[in-house]
């Protein structure tokens, strides 16, 4: 061991009683000390010295070491030295250290609600690298200082106040923060004391150097934490929010008919949806019964409890109910009704603008108001702690052979794992419905972004490939005019400059994008724009030389089964592999009659091929679409229009916003209404059951 560190914390405090274990951003001031501790680099162990139970408790959870520190080294007049001389003594009866260990010993107080590891790992390396014997934290400072009895009669004590210097003319002063001290053992050892030989100190800012003495101090260092704070990984299982204030800014505005209308976030619905891909459970309390708290759930895809008499009672038994550990959920709520939900969870999360008594009680104090990103910043905070489930595999090394895959197993497209058990993949395919236009293009990335799509697709030719030489000089009437048909594939395709222009706007607004390309140089000219997939259109199964250069690509593969016999899909998926690859059931009439959907084929596929499989219609109104989800179809992909009635061959078979709102919109409804197949009461079944329930013998 090289690197101690001793965190002094006594139970007794004149100016904040128990302040050690006074919670900041959720958190005691003795676990945020700890916690800084253990993220430095140069620290190989943190100690806590206490006098206390709780404290040690504490400081036990934050992953320290515990030394009980006796009576006599605990009252108001113990120097933390004593404490430090004493933990050492311990630790070195406990550890049998050899001679010389440790060479350093950093003194941390729980004063200091903020430290930086980075400068503690700063102060430590240069009293390793021998540069000084004590490094302690302080703020460089160009004040006047002034003393004297009482305030009067007072004397310059680092100026003379004849002579007034600029500010930048002044040599700094340096004010000890009380946060760290970092000294050679065994100069502390010879000393007796955490000052000697060379000293030097290590800046920190001004917002890291406010000590924690008085009630008013702690409210401060309370008040800046959501400000200082780094925002941390939130690693539970599930999350139940509030919804008024949470969801939305706490306002309603009612029409002249009593109608009320809310202002949410759009970028909370991505976040939800990105969350519940990784598989994280969400519930909505409200105590009101509200259509547009029902309407924003449904939208979202998440249940919601609602009309509620105790939040507090719902959020227990639905905890109970789903088997979920308390310690392992985030309740995220903004007034005084949420406190007792607040209470029953590992994670109390409140919005920034909550009611004091609730930030005062939050673990987490988020940035974002509600209705303004709040929601969308604890789903990225979630996401954070989340593992990389398939990692491995979406890293292997590209092979014309990839590896067979784990049945069942979800493949990652962007951030989305898509497979059993996930949300439906919903592709917009955009294909060439913008005839060319770029402004067209943005429209339908907007629609399938309003609608909560996740993904939108395109096609992307080389025409003097993809178009026989028979058919390059045939007239064609086109809205632009008479021309062939090699010039009017060259209309419709996009270059490099408007597939950047959409690769940017598709980040703007939340969503995935790629594309089918139909030939050899179209794949590396999407590989150049880096896209997230690829997808095998229908017409392209049997183009092998295609597919070889798809699965070198070494991403993920969308292959799409119309007109294709078993065989023809047996030898492209032993071309591709198995274990990035998603098929999708597909039937090539447009439109598609019901009577050829033929949607059983999803699970002829699963059962064949081991690998998720979706459904990519044709087909007029969303029925089939629907039902294939409840087959099991893990991705869903649809034409979609700004007008069926636009010029184009694929327009009539398309879906418009309000039609693709609503496919995914029952999308959700039907996950939802799946379930997990496991057979619970829910809560909502609680009171019937009180009330109508009889048990005869």
């Amino acid at each position: 061991m090289r690197v101690l560190a001793v965190v002094p914390a006594r139970g007794g405090s004149a100016g904040v009683p128990l302040k050690n274990l006074a919670k900041v951003g959720g958190v005691p001031l003795v676990a945020r000390a700890v916690g800084s501790c253990l993220r430095a680099e140069l620290i190989d162990e943190v100690v806590v010295s206490t006098d206390h139970a709780g404290i040690a408790e504490a400081a036990e959870a934050a992953g320290a070491r515990v030394v009980n520190r006796p009576a006599e080294l605990s009252g108001e007049t113990a120097s933390s030295e004593s404490a430090v001389a004493h933990a050492l003594e311990r630790i070195a009866a406990m550890d049998d250290l050899e001679p010389g260990e440790p060479e350093v010993i950093v003194l941390v107080q729980c004063t200091s609600a903020f430290i930086a590891p980075a400068d503690l790992d700063a102060a430590v390396a240069r009293v390793l690298a021998g540069e000084a014997d004590v490094v302690f934290s302080g703020l460089e400072t160009h004040e006047f200082v002034w003393t004297g009895p009482d305030g009067s009669g007072v004397t310059g004590v680092n100026h003379d106040p004849a002579h007034r210097p600029r500010r930048q003319d002044r040599e700094p002063s340096y004010r000890e923060t009380g946060a760290f001290y970092v000294m050679r053992a065994d100069g502390f050892a010879e000393h007796g004391h955490r000052f000697f030989g060379r000293v030097a100190v290590q800046p920190v800012p001004a917002r890291h150097a406010i000590e924690v003495d008085t009630p008013e101090d702690l409210e401060m260092v309370r008040a800046l934490a959501p400000f200082v704070d780094e925002p941390s990984p939130i690693d539970v299982d599930a999350v139940v929010t509030d919804f008024d204030g949470v969801h939305t800014d706490d306002r309603a505005y009612v029409d002249q008919d009593g109608r009320e209308v809310v202002a949410v976030s759009r970028s909370d619905g991505m976040g939800v949806s990105l969350l519940k891909r990784s598989g994280v459970r969400l519930l909505v309390l409200s105590t009101e019964q509200n259509s547009v708290v029902a309407a924003r759930a449904r939208k979202l895809g998440v249940p919601v409890l609602q009309g509620l008499a105790s939040k507090q009672t719902a959020l227990r038994d639905w905890m109970s109910i789903e088997g979920l550990d308390p310690e392992r959920v985030a309740y995220v709520g903004n007034d005084v009704n949420d406190l007792g939900c607040m209470a029953l969870v590992g994670w109390p999360i409140a919005v920034p603008d909550a009611h004091p008594k609730v930030r005062a009680a939050a673990r987490v104090v988020l940035t974002r108001p509600g209705g303004a990103g709040a929601v969308r910043e604890l789903c990225d905070r979630v996401l954070a702690a989340r593992p990389e489930i398939g990692e491995d595999a979406a890293e292997a090394p590209a092979s014309p052979h990839p590896a067979l895959r784990v049945k069942g197993a979800a493949v990652r497209i962007g951030d989305a794992l898509v497979g059993p058990g996930r949300p439906v993949y919903v592709i917009g395919e955009i294909g060439i419905n913008h005839n060319g236009d770029l402004d067209i293009a943005r429209r339908l990335i907007d629609v399938a972004a309003d609608a909560g799509c996740q993904a939108v697709k395109f096609q992307k030719r080389t025409p003097e490939i993809c178009v026989p030489p028979e058919q390059r000089d045939q007239i064609r009437q086109t809205p632009w005019g008479e021309m062939t048909y090699l010039e009017y594939r060259h209309r419709v395709e996009f270059g490099v400059d408007e597939y950047r222009q959409i690769a940017k706007y598709c980040a703007e607004r939340g969503l995935d994008w790629f594309a089918s390309p139909w030939d050899v140089p179209s794949v590396e000219f999407l590989e150049d724009l880096d896209v997230v997939t690829h997808k095998v259109a229908s017409a392209s199964v049997t183009d092998h030389a295609l597919l070889r250069a798809l699965a070198a690509t070494g991403k993920p593969i969308i292959l799409s089964t119309g007109m294709s016999t078993l065989d023809e899909i047996d030898r492209a998926v032993e071309i591709l592999g198995t274990s990035r690859l998603i098929i999708m059931h597909a039937t090539s009439t447009y439109p598609l009659p019901p009577e050829e959907a033929n949607l059983r084929t999803i699970v002829t596929l699963q059962e064949r091929y081991g690998v998720p499989v979706g459904y990519s219609g044709h087909e007029r109104g969303l029925q089939i679409s629907l039902a294939a989800v409840t087959l099991g179809a893990v991705a869903v992909e649809r034409h979609i229009t700004l007008d069926r009635t636009m010029w184009g061959s694929d327009q009539a078979a398309s879906l418009e916003p309000a039609g693709l709102e609503h496919l995914v919109r029952d999308i959700r409804i039907i996950e939802t209404a799946l379930g997990d197949g496991v057979k619970r009461i829910y809560p909502g079944e609680l009171a019937p059951k009180a009330r109508l329930r009889r048990v005869t013998v």
